[in-house]
């Protein structure tokens, strides 16, 4: 077991599930409480979603355990970098194919001639029909692009650009070295496709991880781990159905896709299994804020990762901490004019004492936007111990909701009181972020 072994200050990573988070497989790590995680990550979406051995749709890293996290507590997870390693991708609107899976594409896919479940694939030359089943060669994949792209980045990294179909089909020629899958991933490299839809499209480059969380205490395929994407699973007709219920209590909301979980930010979250199982994949390198597309620009790369625990935190679902420039403008932490100003204008009602307030972000995640506003209005009232409308008037005034992933992400930002974040046991952490000690 991974808590018998004795726990490492760095930990390297470079294995991958097959698609499903399992708490009962084993984990790698141990690591040290404070320890680092330097992992090579694999493209998610695209490339899983078009790999039927793959059984979630993304494929993440295998989760790591970390000492001394038990059940109720919480792992905070400082992002130290990210670094995009792909030279190019391929990305697009999706559209599955009916009659090649079993209730969920991303999930349970059928070979359409053989019958074959989660078949072994070969590649066949480029193009969307390049993907055929190893047992009868039939045309196997769950899904194709409504309108696609093929994107080369810069040496630089600070800028992408759309390729022609000439390009496209070069890169889908040797896909996996465009990509730079590490040597563990399965998945066979979307560009394979070599979709060529947009062309000349200059795109600006700021990496981040759709996938960054802890393990779910039931078996969850990986893009599933959350609100949104989890509810598919409900009375589904394969071997991952849960009830909804199920789904509430067991996951941990690790797919989040929201562009601010990126290098300088810090995630903090629950722990619903012994040893908290890090994972980490889904690497972007660029996304507007709701991924409105489906899908974006999937990559491999290098992130190192810091960990933490905090004792009996008992969080129902992730908080962050964003950088202090992606906070929303009302909820940056306020300068020494502003409190100059504010102290005058109390003194002048004689209010004798203002709130000193820092900013932390609630993740909420449900089947459509408005559920995933009220579970993350909820959550952040459980955590403080106050009313729903409470939290509803501080992200109003002092904060923003902010839509991570279409249909069903957000976050719900506000400017905390010091003494609600250190009843949560979260204060620390927060002014270790935003530099004020």
């Amino acid at each position: 077991m991974s808590e018998q072994r004795k726990a490492t200050d760095t930990l390297l990573v470079n294995s991958f599930i097959d698609g499903v988070l399992d708490p009962a497989k084993e984990m790698l790590g141990p690591v040290k409480d404070g320890g680092h995680i330097i992992a090579n990550t694999a493209p998610g979406c695209w490339g899983p979603m078009i790999t039927p051995c793959i059984r979630g749709g993304h494929e993440v890293t295998k989760p790591v355990f970390v000492e001394g996290a038990e059940p109720g507590d919480a792992i905070v997870i400082k992002i130290h970098s990210i670094n995009v390693t792909s030279l190019a991708t391929s990305s697009g609107n999706d559209a599955p194919v009916e009659g090649r899976f079993l209730g969920d594409p991303f999930v349970a896919v059928k070979c359409p001639e053989c019958g074959t479940m989660y078949p072994d694939t070969i590649i066949e030359g480029i193009g969307q029909e390049a993907i055929r089943c190893a047992n009868c060669h039939a045309d196997v994949t769950p899904f194709v692009f409504t309108n696609g792209y093929t994107i080369s980045f810069s040496e630089h990294g600070d800028v992408g650009v759309t390729v022609s179909k000439e390009a496209a089909e070069t890169i889908a020629r040797d896909g996996k070295a465009y990509m730079k899958t590490p040597e563990n991933s399965i998945q066979n490299p979307i560009v394979t496709f070599a979709p060529h839809d947009l062309v000349g499209v200059v795109a600006r480059m700021r990496p981040f991880l759709g996938q960054l969380g802890t393990t779910p205490s039931r078996p969850i395929p990986d893009s599933h781990n959350a609100g949104d994407f989890g509810s598919f699973l409900v009375g589904a007709p394969h071997d991952y159905v849960v009830t909804q219920d199920e789904l509430d209590e067991h996951r941990t909301d690790g797919h989040m896709d929201i562009s601010r979980v990126r290098a300088g930010a810090t995630i903090i979250c629950p722990v619903k299994v012994p040893g908290g199982g890090v994972y980490l994949g889904d690497m972007h390198a660029m996304q507007g804020d709701g991924e409105i597309a489906g899908h974006t620009a999937d990559v491999a790369g290098i992130v190192h990762l810091q960990v933490h625990v905090i004792k009996k935190a008992n969080l129902a679902g992730p908080v962050l901490l964003p950088n202090e420039e992606d906070l929303p403008y009302t909820a940056k932490p306020f300068t020494k004019e502003e409190l100059a100003s504010a102290k005058a204008l109390a003194a002048q009602w004689n209010i004798e004492q203002l709130e000193q307030s820092l900013p932390v972000s609630i993740i909420g995640t449900g089947s459509n936007l408005n559920l995933a506003t009220d579970n993350g209005l909820q959550r952040a009232a459980d955590l403080f111990g106050v009313t729903v409308p409470e939290i509803m008037n501080r992200t109003t005034i002092t904060g923003s909701i902010e839509i991570g992933r279409h249909p069903g992400v957000v976050t719900i930002t506000f400017l905390a009181p010091e003494h609600y974040l250190e009843k949560a046991g979260l204060l620390h952490e927060v002014r270790r972020q935003y530099k004020k000690y």
